[in-house]
């Protein structure tokens, strides 16, 4: 039995548009992220609420408003990163000993908070619920020992700026976002 061009030809075609719906695992290089469909508010129904949003610019000095939490006194605004899921964690550089920070930490928030490691000290303080669903982090502050083994303490990451290198580091990821 012979099959007619045109049924072959529809074959070909339903087999191509078949391979252009097969999702991609990973963007591809130089190609725009696709943006999903808006669909058009209904009459009768209020506008949804936007979830407060990370300031412009990412590293911008985040204000304590922002972060939702006090930043040590004295430390420094190293950097912030993408966390995934809409949050943002901002890392700062302070020249106090651990065991000053995690006690400062301890007083403003009022809590105990945890002791992850003891060598090198690594001390967190939750500061928000957990939303797995929304979140890729758990809102918290963490105070991290980089003096620890000799070690001479966490390079700056700003060349050519004082101190070139801090004996902790604190990172934050805010509840807000």
């Amino acid at each position: 039995m012979r099959r007619s061009p045109l049924i072959a030809a529809a074959w070909l075609l339903a087999g191509l548009a078949a391979a252009a719906q097969t999702p991609q695992p990973f963007p591809r290089p130089g190609a725009k992220p696709e943006t999903p469909a808006t669909t058009p508010a209904q009459p009768g129904k209020p506008p949804a609420v936007a979830p407060p949003t990370a300031p412009a610019n990412p590293n911008d000095v985040p204000s304590e408003a922002t972060l939702g939490v006090q930043i040590y006194p004295g430390a420094q605004f190293l950097q912030s990163f993408d966390a995934g899921k809409g949050q943002r964690y901002y890392l700062f550089g302070a020249n106090s000993s651990f065991a000053e920070i995690v006690n400062y930490y301890r007083t403003v928030l009022k809590q105990k908070g945890e002791l992850i490691y003891d060598e090198p000290g690594i001390h967190e303080f939750d500061i928000g619920k957990f939303k797995e669903e929304s979140m890729a982090f758990p809102p918290s502050v963490t105070v991290k020992d980089y003096t620890w083994g000799g070690s001479a303490g966490y390079l700056n990451p700003k060349r050519g700026q004082q101190p070139t290198r801090f004996k902790t580091v604190i990172q934050i990821v805010p509840a807000t976002f």
